[in-house]
């Protein structure tokens, strides 16, 4: 039987050229800013994320992250504009990176690390995940090294901003953007093999235990009904 190849996790986010993609708009917004202005900077990263759009329809790839970065890029230039400040373009990253990392340390400490939760909804395996000790450990390291990397890229761009240095504001956001999570992917990757191996060695001894007590009731049968008759074989032959 042929099954369906369930996306890898990189596949989610766009591929490599998803998480490139992610960092035009900035690429764009600082230096235009500087030569025309902000107005010409905010119209210009929403060309970009417009364009990347565009291009992810026509060559039919991934289209959610498109989307979700269409969105964002959007959201982003607006604080810009209502600031009336260049820098004003980061900030809604920083305050979602503080937000996503709360909620990955919230989830390890309620014991639904949120990688697993979001993988075992990807590859249709629900919560199954949940009765091992040790998936729920892996799980439990990719969550928190996703957090670190939100944790890390809020402290460090926050400081920028708040020290008004726009253009390292935009190197930061590139440098803490892809290579970060490509780092971090790693890791998820490796708990996710970890999880799912575990889950189906426990899966395979929970069926050889069951096979093993039915083949016993199985046998034992026949000696229940000689005790109930009163009958032994040895009596039968009589």
């Amino acid at each position: 039987m042929v099954t369906d190849k369930q996306p890898t996790i990189l596949e989610q986010l766009g591929g490599v050229s998803g998480l490139v993609y992610s960092t035009l708009p900035v690429l764009v917004f600082v230096p235009v800013n500087g030569l025309f202005g902000l107005t010409a900077a905010i119209w210009s990263a929403l060309g970009v994320a417009a364009v990347i759009l565009v291009w992810r329809l026509v060559v039919r790839g991934t289209v959610q992250p498109a989307i979700s970065g269409f969105f964002g890029v959007g959201v982003c230039a607006f604080i810009a504009y209502r600031t009336g400040d260049a820098k004003g373009y980061f900030l809604f990253g920083i305050y979602t990176s503080l937000l996503y990392g709360a909620v990955f340390i919230a989830s390890i400490l309620v014991r639904w690390p949120l990688v697993g939760v979001v993988w075992g909804f990807l590859n249709g395996h629900g919560n199954s995940w949940r009765t091992s000790r040790s998936a729920i450990r892996a799980y439990d390291i990719a969550t928190f090294a996703w957090a670190l990397v939100f944790g890390a890229r809020y402290l460090v761009q926050s400081q920028l901003y708040d020290t008004d240095h726009t253009g390292w504001l935009a190197v930061a956001r590139i440098g803490m953007g892809w290579p970060l999570t490509a780092l971090v992917l790693l890791v998820t990757v490796w708990a996710v093999r970890r999880a799912d191996h575990v889950v189906d060695e426990d899966a395979l001894d929970t069926d050889t235990d069951t096979d093993t007590d039915t083949d016993t009731a199985e046998g034992a049968t026949p000696d229940a009904a000689d005790t109930d008759t009163g009958e032994t074989p040895t009596s039968r032959g009589r």
